[in-house]
């Protein structure tokens, strides 16, 4: 299935021409997380058949209910992962690995085995069990402290400030020197996600300030709002990994996409702002150096050239509005919102502390009889 097109009326497999035709045969790993819950059934409903991986590390948390089917799950650790485990795929979707800078900083080493050895050895495990396209989710993080200079291409440099955001360029090399006729990786570097998930994150700037305008009616920003971030819905983001599965080959083989759209490039300010608006009432204050010198506009023109179909259709107004809307379906709570399963350090400390995890972020086996 070069192409990876979907026919949504080979769905149901058929005969043709003396052959079975199905639908791709895709891994999702990373599939339990803020951003696979959303798009393990998008992939389901766009007629591809979608087996999740994923460690479980956040399955403590589910903040509403969707009512959308979901593929069969593999609780597995990718650095467990062998060939034999992905005969037969035709593409992998690779999201899982320790994800946001706090988190990643808490062990620089241990985040390099994990987002860029075990991320590489699973590319390398792929190509050999013939395994033919590969889309990795990179990060515009990458670009680093750009500040007001010219919107960021695939073409710049990248400027990583964090472990996460350098284990995201050399995985991006790496990948790169196994791509030949027969393996295709290509590399979607993501604007800041936000948007609701069953799974949810309020570690991430825009999901974190709606739940602080909800829960406490203030928002006390650190550093005067100046910096930039790019912004993209998370649902948005599955758009674009369906559009770069469906494209043909050449297309995007070893290629970079910034995955997000120019109109969300917002100064941190405008982003508080917005929150104060779609919550009444909340109190937005600014300090002076937030000690955060990431600051980077990101240009989106490639993945328009590139992949005419993808569209983001999400705004940051409407992501506070979306939000607002799930907080009072499910009746949110500051305790909700502090909760650790929400916030990707807190609950890594309490599995942690709690005898659940080993050093090397294993899970410890306990017997229930």
């Amino acid at each position: 299935m070069e192409d990876l097109v979907i026919d949504k009326a080979a769905v149901q497999p058929a005969k043709t021409g003396g052959r079975i035709e199905r639908p791709a045969k895709i891994l999702l790993t990373g599939a339990d997380g803020y951003i696979g819950n959303v798009m393990a059934p998008r992939l389901v409903e766009e007629g591809f058949d979608v087996t999740g991986l994923d460690i479980g590390l956040y399955r403590a948390g589910w903040l509403f209910h969707d009512g959308r089917d979901r593929p069969r799950m593999l609780t597995r650790d990718i650095r467990s992962v062998k060939p034999g485990d992905l005969q037969g795929y035709d593409a992998i979707v690779h999201l899982a690995e320790l994800s946001n800078d706090p988190l990643c900083e808490n062990d620089p080493g241990l985040t390099y085995r994990i987002n860029h050895e075990a991320s590489v050895a699973l590319a390398e495990a792929a190509k050999a069990a013939g395994v033919r396209r590969f889309v990795y989710a990179s990060s515009c993080s990458v670009y680093g402290a750009a500040g007001d200079a010219n919107p960021r291409t695939e073409e710049s440099p990248p400027d990583p400030q964090t472990a996460y955001a350098r284990c995201k360029v050399l995985v991006e090399r790496d990948l790169s020197a196994l791509a030949d006729d027969g393996f295709s990786p290509t590399f979607l570097r993501l604007a800041t996600a936000f948007g609701a998930s069953p799974r949810m994150r309020f570690d991430i700037v825009l999901n974190n300030l709606a739940g602080l305008a909800w829960t406490t009616g203030r928002i006390a920003m650190t550093s005067d709002g100046t910096p930039w971030r790019p912004l993209v819905h998370i649902s948005d983001i599955a758009s674009a990994f369906i559009a770069a599965l469906r494209a043909p080959r050449q297309l995007v083989h070893k290629q970079i996409f910034n995955v997000g759209v120019d109109g969300n490039n917002y100064r941190i300010r405008e982003i508080a702002e917005t929150a104060a608006k779609v919550f009444p009432g909340c109190e937005v204050t600014f300090g002076e150096n937030g000690g955060d010198n990431r600051s980077y506009r990101v240009s989106f023109a490639k993945i328009r050239e590139y992949l005419p179909d993808f569209t983001c259709r999400w705004t940051a107004e409407r992501g506070f509005q979306q939000l607002r809307r799930i907080f009072e379906h499910v009746g949110m709570t500051e305790a909700v919102f502090n909760a650790p399963p929400y916030t990707r350090l807190r609950q890594l400390r309490q599995l942690l502390d709690t005898g659940q995890f080993d050093a090397n972020l294993r899970w410890q086996s306990h017997e229930v009889s």
